[in-house]
């Protein structure tokens, strides 16, 4: 079974640990992950790895709030680079926030599958996990 390739941006210390503590629990996929603490670190991140498919992430859980570069601001960037790059990548905004013109905003985005309030439920993840294998085996 190969293993599906997660990025978490988030400048969140515990709830990256914890996220990837769910994550381990899993007994169904296995993932390995990639972490960065803002948007602006990710990007450069996908710049570099641009044309090496194996490498970049197949799903994506993106904060909002951050330093640096925000998770609309990842977006806006992500969306410049997406022409070049070669993989689908699943995006998902993972934010604390329930402000309804996030919501809004996130859910304008294309380039966006969904938008799940923190902190995700372990039954959610898991089905994400499994319908994101289940696609990329598929491809």
């Amino acid at each position: 079974m190969s293993k599906l390739l997660l990025s978490i941006i988030d400048d969140d210390e515990i709830y990256k640990f914890s996220f990837k503590r769910m994550i381990s629990e899993l007994d169904t996929i296995k993932c390995n992950i990639v972490e960065f603490s803002d948007g602006e670190e990710a990007i450069e991140f996908f710049k570099e790895k641009m044309t090496v498919d194996k490498e970049l992430p197949d799903i994506i859980f993106l904060d909002i709030n951050m330093p640096y570069m925000d998770g609309f601001e990842f977006m806006e960037e992500y969306i410049l680079l997406k022409p070049k790059l070669q993989k689908k990548i699943i995006i998902y905004m993972n934010s604390s926030s329930m402000n309804d013109s996030d919501i809004e905003r996130a859910k304008k985005l294309n380039e966006v599958t969904d938008y799940i309030v923190k902190p995700i439920e372990p039954y959610k993840l898991k089905n994400i996990l499994i319908e994101q294998y289940n696609d990329f085996k598929n491809q």
